[in-house]
C-alpha cells in the first residue's frame, strides 16, 4: 500500500519507457500513442526527457525510438526471490491465519522448485521446506502443479535432467505414458498432491500437501501449496476442504504479481 498519491507525470514517463521497450526498436510516437493512449504532445515531451536522461535514443533516419543500454542498470539491484517474496508473504500469512495450515510459494529453478516464501514461520508445523530451499519437482505438490501447466519444452528438459536420478519420485520420468497420464489428471482436476514416496522419506509419512499453479491466462508464475498432517484429514477430506480456498489464494497471488512480473522471467 502506498502512503502518498502517485505522481502522474512519473507514471506516464514509465509507461512510455515500457512501451518503447515493448515495441523493440520500432517505436514511433503514433505506435506509443496506440499502446498507451497518452496524448502525442505529452509523449514527445516524455521521450525528450528520456533521451536527455540517456534511457532512450532516437534514430533520425527512421524516426523511431529505442531503449539504450542504460536501462539495463535499472535491474542491477533486482533480486527475483526477494521481490516476489515481498508480494506473496502477506497473502501466505493471512491464508495460514484463516485456514490453520502453512503454505509455500515456489518457482521453477532448472531441475527443482525454489521456495520463494513460506508461512511456516507462523504455522503450526515445523517442516524442512524453508525459504530459499530447493525441493524436487516430481516429489512435491508445488512441483507437480507447476510442471503440469508449463510448456512442453520446459517439461521435456526437466524430464531429461531427472530421469536417471535414483529418487523414487523421479522414476515416473522414465515412463512417458504414466507420466503424461498423471499430468493430464492434474490439469483436469486443477491440483496436485505430494508424492507418497516423498512424504515417507521427508516426513515419515506424517505430512502431505496439495498444490495449485499460480497463473494468469497462459502466464505461469509458479505454484502454491498447503501442507497438512495426515492424521488430521483423509485424502478425500483434505481435497474437499482445502482445494477451493487454495485456488482462491493462487488467484490472489497471480493478481498481485501480474502487474509487476508479467514481463519478467521468474524461472
Amino acid at each position: 500500500m502506498v502512503s502518498y498519491k502517485p505522481v502522474t507525470a512519473a507514471l506516464r514517463v514509465l509507461e512510455i519507457l515500457d512501451a518503447v521497450s515493448g515495441l523493440q526498436g520500432k517505436a514511433t510516437v503514433g505506435k506509443i500513442y496506440r499502446e498507451t493512449g497518452i496524448d502525442k504532445a505529452t509523449i514527445v515531451r516524455m521521450l525528450e526527457t528520456l533521451i536527455h536522461a540517456h534511457y532512450v535514443a532516437r534514430d533520425p533516419d527512421e524516426q523511431v525510438y529505442q531503449i539504450t543500454g542504460k536501462t539495463l542498470a535499472l535491474s542491477a539491484g533486482f533480486d527475483r526471490g526477494k521481490a516476489l517474496g515481498l508480494v506473496v508473504s502477506p497473502l501466505l500469512d493471512n491464508f495460514c491465519h484463516e485456514n490453520g495450515w502453512p503454505s509455500l510459494f515456489a518457482i521453477f529453478d532448472h531441475d527443482a522448485m525454489f521456495v520463494v516464501e513460506t508461512s511456516l514461520k507462523t504455522g503450526p508445523l515445523s517442516l524442512n521446506s524453508s525459504r530459499g530451499s530447493r525441493v524436487p519437482v516430481l516429489g512435491t505438490s508445488v512441483g507437480l502443479a507447476y510442471i503440469a501447466h508449463c510448456s512442453q519444452t520446459e517439461r521435456d528438459k526437466l524430464f531429461h535432467r531427472v530421469k536417471n536420478d535414483p529418487e523414487p519420485w523421479n522414476r515416473v520420468a522414465r515412463d512417458s505414458s504414466r507420466l503424461q497420464s498423471s499430468l493430464t489428471r492434474i490439469r483436469k482436476q486443477g491440483f496436485a498432491v505430494m508424492n507418497e514416496a516423498y512424504s515417507r522419506k521427508e516426513y515419515d509419512n506424517n505430512v502431505s500437501s496439495i498444490g495449485v499453479p499460480v497463473m494468469v491466462g497462459t502466464t505461469l508464475f509458479g505454484s502454491v501449496n498447503i501442507l497438512f498432517l495426515k492424521n488430521a484429514y483423509t485424502s478425500a477430506t483434505a481435497k474437499k476442504k482445502l482445494v477451493r480456498p487454495l485456488k482462491v489464494l493462487a488467484g490472489q497471488i497471480a493478481t498481485e504479481l501480474a502487474p509487476a512480473f508479467s514481463g519478467v522471467v521468474v524461472q
